[in-house]
């Protein structure tokens, strides 16, 4: 995954923290007073995209033409950030609600341009590019490119003016900073051959098509295009106290055939927390965008998976027909879980894929890479069907994706609330050789109220490995049930480094009680 959202997002807030900084020099042009200029309209509709991008997909691949290389390379992490766009020039400034469009210039972290559109009652307007939409310095490279082609992405401003709700800035790249005004991870239009031995592509959306609905609510309708696939799309957007819905309808195009196709995917940063803080030295408690992967399977049961800094790249693959969910969490809240008063982990968004209609047969995909800190994004989770993708196929989907606090509610099932792992045996006694202890705790559901007389059992498999002394109990002075147990990483089938895969629930009877946790170790 060579491409860093990372410094897409530092060059998203280079572009925004400046705007009205006195490092900005207003341009000698007349800024546009009532957005930016709109060229000739055309006819649009979504079956139009969807033609157009069957149509690309039986031609070769040809790489999009943007300004000359020099200039754009020339607009690095502090020139981008020089550069604001004027708030008086914003598409659909003068309209009330949060639809309000103000557009990102091409630099170094995001070089390929877009065509961007605005769609009125099925006629559709290029937004022409403009130096004098933005205030820069008077020796910005920007103010060198005007041929067109200087638009790298967009956001969607708060109904004040004051920050952002939604981006589409890089490849396929979107995110959102609801419920909490806070960005953390990112979603993205497709994701290929992520983690095999071919290299990563990254098809990317090529043009925009914005519209409002009756309700002034956004639409943005996109084409992507790469070496092995075209694709339509439309991205409905719905906001509310809890958060965002984008409803999400995908029309795509192969080219070529596909070793490993990921739906829905979603990227994140996980460094470290609780359960293993070995890879860090660092004074604050936790680092992490999210902390776990959540599944809700075809069968009804609810899975977490807690992330991992693992010592090499895994992909864990989580095998399911007709999902109804899944996605990358932030399930520690509270500010002391990192102690964090400068990026807020504490508010990241979490992100639940739920799909619409029968994905039929495939897997959740969870991809962890190994870092030294928190400037990767290191996780990526998505949906994988289980046939493989050929050269002319066609695949079309559709799901809503979650903004939101979490998961959706489990209903009566406990939570993993905390998963801590160290060297086994009893504490003050001699650490027995080869042991591993690993201590869950579950909060909430129909474990509230239970005592240690109410019959709850735990069920702990290992592989490979074996479980010692597997027990549950209510944690005194808390609503908690903890679950701790030891496993055996010296035993038959274990070799240095193996991954050790641990599952768990908690039940009563054949009544299952919690969620279930699922979680990966290696062996010293």
């Amino acid at each position: 995954m060579s491409l860093s959202r990372r410094n897409l997002m530092a060059a998203l807030f280079g572009a925004t923290t400046l705007a009205g900084s006195s490092q900005a020099t207003a341009l000698a042009a007349d800024p546009p007073s009532k957005g930016p200029r709109l060229g000739q309209a055309r006819p649009f509709s979504i079956a139009r995209l969807k033609a157009r991008a069957a149509e690309l997909s039986r031609r070769p691949y040809v790489a999009p033409v943007g300004p000359p290389q020099d200039l754009v390379r020339a607009i690095d992490y502090d020139a981008f950030g020089r550069i604001a766009y004027r708030p008086s020039a914003s598409l659909w400034g003068d309209l009330s609600g949060d639809s309000a469009i103000r557009f990102f210039p091409v630099g170094r972290a995001a070089s390929h341009p877009v065509s961007i559109f605005a769609v009125e009652a099925g006629r559709a307007r290029p937004v022409l590019f403009d130096p004098a939409l933005f205030d820069m310095p008077a020796d910005s490279p920007l103010r060198k490119i005007t041929e067109g082609l200087g638009f790298s992405g967009f956001r969607a401003m708060n109904p004040d003016g004051q920050g952002d709700w939604i981006a589409y800035l890089g490849a396929s790249y979107f995110r959102s900073a609801d419920p909490f005004n806070q960005y953390g991870l990112s979603a993205r239009g497709l994701a290929l051959d992520t983690a095999t031995p071919k290299a990563e592509e990254f098809p990317a959306f090529t043009s925009f098509w914005l519209e409002r609905d009756a309700g002034g609510n956004l639409i943005v309708n996109a084409l992507l295009d790469g070496p092995s696939v075209a694709g339509a799309y439309r991205i409905a957007h719905h906001r509310s106290k809890a958060g965002l819905i984008q409803e999400i309808e995908v029309e795509l195009h192969f080219r070529a055939p596909v070793q490993r196709l990921g739906l829905a995917p979603l990227t994140s940063m996980y460094w470290y927390d609780q359960t293993d803080r070995t890879p860090a030295d660092d004074w604050r408690p936790q680092i992490h965008d999210s902390d776990g992967l959540a599944i809700w399977t075809g069968a009804g049961e609810r899975v977490w998976r807690p992330l991992a800094n693992p010592p090499r790249v895994m992909t864990n693959l989580f095998l399911d027909k007709t999902p109804r969910g899944f996605g990358l969490i932030q399930r520690d809240r509270r500010f002391e879980d990192y102690q964090d008063d400068g990026i807020f982990y504490d508010r990241r968004p979490s992100a639940w894929v739920e799909p619409l209609g029968d994905w039929g047969e495939g897997s959740v995909q969870l991809v962890e890479l190994p870092t030294t800190g928190e400037a990767d994004d290191n996780i990526v989770a998505f949906w994988t069907p289980a046939a493989p993708v050929v050269a002319g196929q066609t695949l079309a989907y559709r799901y809503r994706l979650h903004w939101t606090d979490g998961a959706p509610s489990e209903g009566d099932l406990a939570k993993v609330v905390a998963t801590r792992s160290g060297q086994g045996g009893r504490p003050g006694q001699p650490i027995p050789p080869g042991r591993r202890k690993f201590v869950v705790d579950f909060e909430g559901g129909a474990l509230a109220g239970l005592d240690r007389g109410a019959g709850v059992e735990s069920l702990v498999e290992c592989h490979p490995g074996a479980v010692i002394e597997a027990t549950a109990y209510p944690v005194v002075g808390t609503h908690r049930w903890r679950l701790m147990f030891d496993v055996d990483l010296s035993g038959p089938g274990v070799k240095p480094g193996s991954a050790i895969d641990l599952r768990a629930v908690l039940r009563q009877g054949h009544n299952v009680l919690t969620e279930t946790w699922i979680h990966q170790a290696f062996a010293a």
